[in-house]
């Protein structure tokens, strides 16, 4: 085998081996901190759920009972994914508020050509046109992927519970 060969071979185990732990670590790590900062938010101010349209089944709920799911989902999913416990449950719940969230809050009230609701691809609705602001919600459920089909990674209780659970 030649030398290139097994340099190469080298750097792709290594490069395995290290993203199987920090990807998947650095976006649980970012998706906590955005999440928990949410649930905090949610925990420390007033309830504004009432003037917000819900999607059904949602739309059944008490405002103060959803706004307490999210608040307890938020700041216990940050924690579960920081420890990254439970990893694949914690994103699909919160793969499922930010869709809620999207269709209630981020979503145009009222488009009419796909160009209208491309506009809404934004972080923030700056022009106050009312066409949305869902590019960030949409680039969280694109980062809790990997974590919802892939798991949580080496450095995680997942993996070590599966590795003692499941010898």
């Amino acid at each position: 085998m030649s030398t290139s060969l097994r340099v190469y071979q080298s750097f792709k185990h290594i490069s395995n081996r290290i993203g199987d732990a920090l990807p998947p670590l650095v976006l649980r790590l970012i998706l906590a901190w955005e999440f928990g900062e949410a649930g905090y938010e949610k925990l420390m101010g007033s309830n504004w759920f009432a003037d917000v349209s819900f999607p059904f089944p949602f739309s059944l709920l008490p405002p103060e009972v959803s706004w307490q799911m999210a608040t307890w989902f938020e700041l216990g999913g940050a924690a579960l994914l920081v420890l990254g416990l439970a990893t694949r449950f914690i994103s699909l719940s919160l793969i499922i508020l930010t869709i809620v969230a999207i269709a209630a809050v981020h979503w145009p009230a009222e488009w009419h050509s796909l160009r209208e609701l491309l506009t809404g691809y934004r972080i923030i609705d700056e022009n106050g046109d009312g066409l949305g602001n869902y590019k960030l919600p949409l680039l969280y459920i694109v980062m809790f992927l990997p974590l919802l089909f892939r798991g949580a990674g080496t450095l995680s209780l997942d993996h070590l519970l599966q590795r003692r659970l499941f010898k």
